[in-house]
């Protein structure tokens, strides 16, 4: 009977010498090809940043204005409370109480192409109709009559 040695033969060691040295081999290449196409390939986004192109100055376009004639009107016997009007320049203005006929004249002034806005608001403090009138540039563009007293009413375009 044979008594097992704990002595490898000089076989065994050779041949496990020689495949951890193809391991090593094969690792350092599989490194080195990464490195080259890390480094050597181009990739979008890597390298110098590319200057935007800079565009030619742009000189500003003269914006065409349009001048609105605007008469806001309230016609009526006993007057109008609580007035509300879309102004000048688009501000608002208030009026606790006005005295029939009355009117607000003045001129907007903005671009050519913007629609404007126009509104008055009141309440008829009765009995009888108040009524309420918005003149662009000569034309009526709202009219509207109340009859009840007490109610808030209003013109707008």
């Amino acid at each position: 009977m044979g008594v097992p040695t704990a002595i490898r033969s000089e076989r065994d060691c050779a041949g496990r010498a020689r495949s951890a040295g193809s391991v090593v081999v094969v690792l350092s290449v599989l490194a080195a090809a990464f490195v080259v196409t890390s480094y050597v390939v181009p990739r979008p986004g890597r390298g110098p940043a590319k200057e935007a192109p800079v565009a030619a100055p742009v000189a500003p376009v003269a914006v065409a204005t349009a001048h609105h004639s605007v008469v806001y009107e309230l016609l009526g016997a006993h007057g109008a409370l609580d007035v509300t009007y879309a102004a000048e320049g688009s501000a608002l203005a208030q009026r606790a109480e006005v005295t029939t006929p009355w009117q607000a004249a003045f001129t907007r002034v903005g671009p050519a192409d913007r629609t404007e806005f126009y509104s008055i608001a009141a309440r008829n403090p009765g009995p009888g109709a108040l009524r309420c009138r918005i003149v662009v540039d000569g034309v009526v563009v709202a009219d509207k009559t109340v009859a009840e007293a007490g109610r808030q009413f209003s013109c707008a375009v």
